[in-house]
């Protein structure tokens, strides 16, 4: 059983990977702005379909591999950490680019848009750092069943980004007229999400637990 305070701490983490512009959402507000919202939907199913392809290599028994061998859980979780600095920075520093001022793109059928949606986030570098890095420090093998906690937590980052992504498809155009009439409001977007990300580098950095494998 998963305690409150891991789902909470997880869906706060998968609220500020979202909200912080990256792969899927320059592609997917790319699409929607670009060839419509019909277009936007469809791509954001291939994200969906991305988002069960890791949470089913976590639920059987991806981080078994890390406890098995506990350097390479250690350097993939100070990897993690230096990517979402990373973030954090690209999201503060000057000139950095927006998601709602996309290139435009030619038009494309939907099974291509739906695979497009399913490649860009399995080679998201953030889905994969949530996955392997973040989702395995809210799990605790005193509570339980470790497969189903990866099973719940993931399904928490899941609901959380597909609720959020959902809202910035169907609302892409819109949000794009209202930032470049407000850029203030998108400064502070930017400065709060680099302030979550960098503070969860932190954790990541000096936590000092061991990757736990589930149960056979």
């Amino acid at each position: 059983m998963v305690g409150t305070a891991s789902m909470v701490g997880m869906a706060l983490v998968a609220l500020g990977m979202v909200l912080t512009p990256g792969p899927n959402m320059f592609y997917l507000v790319s699409r929607s702005i670009t060839q419509g919202r019909r277009a936007g939907m469809v791509s954001l199913l291939g994200v969906a379909a991305g988002f069960g392809v890791y949470l089913l290599a976590a639920v059987v028994g991806l981080t078994a591999v890390f406890a098995l061998v506990p350097p390479l859980y250690t350097v993939l979780k100070l990897a993690g950490a230096a990517y979402l600095l990373y973030l954090a920075w690209q999201a503060i520093r000057p000139g950095g680019g927006s998601p709602f001022a996309p290139e435009p793109l030619p038009p494309d059928t939907a099974r291509r848009l739906f695979t497009m949606g399913l490649v860009t986030n399995l080679l998201n570098p953030k889905i994969a750092v949530v996955y392997v890095s973040v989702l395995p420090q809210f799990v605790d093998p005193a509570r339980g069943d470790v497969a189903l906690q990866n099973l719940t937590l993931g399904g928490v980052q899941i609901a959380v980004a597909l609720t959020v992504n959902t809202l910035i498809t169907l609302t892409a155009g819109s949000l794009a007229v209202f930032l470049a009439a407000r850029p203030a409001w998108l400064r502070a977007q930017r400065a709060f999400m680099a302030t979550v990300l960098g503070g969860l580098a932190v954790k990541m950095a000096t936590d000092r637990s061991r990757a736990v494998a589930a149960a056979p």
